[in-house]
């Protein structure tokens, strides 16, 4: 063991023989960058807060690891939230949380960022800022601490864990994390309060600590104001304004054990312009930019030939809605299906030309065919503006099933604002023809599996002011839709008491910091994992806090009234957010911008970018 630290060799020796899969603390995957510690610049630790399997698969995380280490003089290294195994044996032995690359402690590097996907990380969030020996509040941090950032989706609303964090990221973060480095950079000596106020001037990045909330005589928020001077009243969301001109890795690192998307990615574009009007995701990553087809392509050939994958995935929110998703997905067929590399898509819009396109990526082995219909009738569907009807459903289900397909996943929603018990009887109608459907045309028997899962009403969407239901309401509808036996129909339902969880972070203010961290004190960690979800825990915690959860879940809000999240600015205007929430009312749907013009949602003119949509009409001239 020459020239591994200490800490390498006690956890080879010691410790990774004793921990179920040791290979997600190991390190020394391919591809992955070392860079030189004392000649690079500001030193940043990644950190996932999931399992490395988890944490692998983020397409997020691999821009940033290959932008900062390929693009810069600064240095970025991994680490993953420990299973509780790990964990263990860590408190036990005194082990830091530590970085796979050089197997440094936390508390040693400059910078920790934390990627935010999904509001029931959080507590792990902590969890690990206390493995790696950094306080878990923000206020108690001193200079010799690294500055602890955030970013991702989750930060839309950074209000229930800002006191967790010295900044957040609004937006794309490879747009601005290369200008956090750089300016960290030039702060040697500085303290900490005046580091984090040159942060707060770069557009995109919030520090809570520079802002005050008050709450009105009701106990609901009211308002947040900046403390100082020279810090912005809204953080604007930072974009990428050109995808196709922005850095994606072409050399990814890859694990030596499975993780849950083992395969190489192409990220076709970015946003999506179909406006569901319960998808947070639809809203905040607008407007669409489209990767061109020749781009594609040199990014698929280098992918593969680097790591060894025989698996392409072409990944976004709508990936049946790029523009060139036809010819890429038949030249990545045409150049790679030889050598045995095949090509995958995400869950498929509801119509025959979806189920087309992946018979032509699967014309061997038909795997399961995963459609969204996400309401059981036409009215709710208009409800929440999903534009497909049930006729398109059944000619793409007619079609998969002719073609060979004999497993089908549709995926729904239950609790959707305005939904009846009509609505639900629809879901179950909608499964039996789809089965009969099977029954008749298929070439052998067919498995249909139904996952519901529980309308969360989220941050910047038309939605945001609408009430969730209340765990016993959803219970009442799980029991409702089972009560029927379905022969060949498997319903799956999401838990109810983790989605009241998920909605009150997601729209809750600055108080539930104080749930978040009593939740962790109390041994909350990995709740999104239904092995280690205590529910009992986190009610104890809002009880002892004296927070009402119901005050962010179950009421619904005024238009009128200050929301938690009205610190940022996604770009979107609020009057069209309400003119959607009351065309939902009246059951009316609205259109796709890209195909019937402009519905003025403001992004565009408000962020100063414009729809990208590539088009490669000689792409394909003379290959690559």
């Amino acid at each position: 063991m020459e020239g591994l630290s200490i800490l390498q060799h006690k956890l080879i020796r010691d410790v990774l023989p004793r921990v179920s899969k040791p290979a997600r603390y190991a390190g020394g995957e391919l591809n992955m960058i070392k860079k030189s510690w004392d000649s690079s610049g500001v030193k940043m630790l990644l950190a996932f807060p999931d399992v490395y399997e988890v944490g692998m698969s983020h397409v997020g995380s691999k821009i940033l690891y290959g932008l900062v280490n390929e693009k810069s003089h600064h240095l970025l290294e991994r680490c993953y939230a420990p299973w509780p195994d790990m964990e263990a044996i860590m408190r036990e032995e005194g082990i830091p949380l530590y970085s796979l690359e050089s197997f440094t402690p936390m508390e040693q590097f400059d910078l920790v960022g934390f990627s935010l996907e999904y509001e029931l990380s959080l507590t792990n969030v902590l969890n690990m800022l206390d493995l790696g020996y950094i306080p878990v509040l923000a206020k108690d941090r001193q200079a010799q601490d690294p500055i602890v950032i955030g970013g991702g989706p989750v930060c839309t609303n950074p209000e229930p864990f800002a006191d967790f964090f010295d900044a957040l990221v609004i937006g794309d973060g490879e747009e601005v994390l290369l200008e956090i480095l750089d300016l960290l950079g030039g702060c040697q000596g500085l303290a900490r309060l005046d580091i984090l106020r040159r942060l707060a001037r770069l557009e995109g990045v919030y520090v809570p600590s520079l802002y005050e909330v008050q709450y009105d005589s009701y106990g609901r928020f009211a308002s947040i104001k900046p403390l100082e001077q020279g810090v912005p009243e809204k953080i604007r969301r930072r974009v990428v304004k050109s995808l196709d001109k922005a850095y994606f890795p072409q050399k990814p690192v890859v694990p030596y054990m499975p993780v849950v998307h083992d395969r190489a990615v192409l990220e076709v574009m970015r946003g999506c312009q179909r406006g569901c009007r319960f998808c947070q995701a639809g809203m905040i990553y607008r407007p669409v930019r489209e990767r061109r087809l020749n781009t594609l392509l040199q990014q698929a050939e280098a992918q593969i030939r680097s790591t060894g994958y025989d698996e392409v995935s072409l990944v976004s929110l709508s990936t049946l809605d790029f523009s060139q998703v036809n010819p890429l997905v038949a030249e990545l067929v045409r150049r790679y299906s030889l050598e045995g590399i095949g090509v995958a898509l995400p869950s498929l819009r509801v119509d025959k030309f979806s189920v087309d396109l992946a018979n032509e990526v699967q014309k061997v082995r038909k795997s399961t065919l995963t459609l969204a219909p996400e309401a059981g009738t036409q009215r709710l569907r208009d409800v929440i503006n999903k534009n497909v009807t049930e006729e398109q459903l059944m000619e793409a289900v007619a079609a998969a099933f002719r073609s060979g397909w004999t497993a089908l996943k549709l995926y729904f929603m239950i609790g959707l604002p305005q939904e009846s018990y009509e609505d639900l009887d629809g879901i179950l109608d909608l499964l039996i023809k789809v089965k009969a459907c099977g029954d008749e045309l298929a070439p052998r028997r067919v498995e249909v599996r139904a996952s519901l899962a529980c309308f969360v009403p989220k941050a910047h969407t038309p939605f945001q002011w609408r009430p969730q239901d209340s765990i016993e309401e959803l219970k009442e509808k799980r029991r409702y839709l089972s009560r029927r036996r379905l022969r060949g129909i498997k319903l799956s339902f999401h838990d109810e008491e983790t989605s009241f969880l998920e909605g009150a972070i997601a729209r809750g203010d600055r108080r539930m910091a104080r749930v978040i961290h009593k939740a962790w004190q109390k041994g909350c960690r990995f709740d999104g994992w239904s092995e280690h979800f205590r529910f009992a825990a986190w009610q104890e915690a809002f009880a002892e806090c004296g927070v009402d959860p119901g005050l962010y879940v179950t009421r619904g809000f005024d238009y009128g009234e200050g929301l938690p999240w009205d610190v940022i600015d996604t770009g979107i205007d609020r009057e069209f957010l309400i003119q959607e929430d009351e065309l939902a009312r009246l059951g009316m749907s609205s259109g796709d911008c890209r195909y019937e013009g402009c519905n003025n949602c403001g992004v565009c003119p408000s962020l100063e970018v414009d729809l990208d949509i590539g088009e490669d009409s000689d792409a394909l001239a003379g290959g690559i």
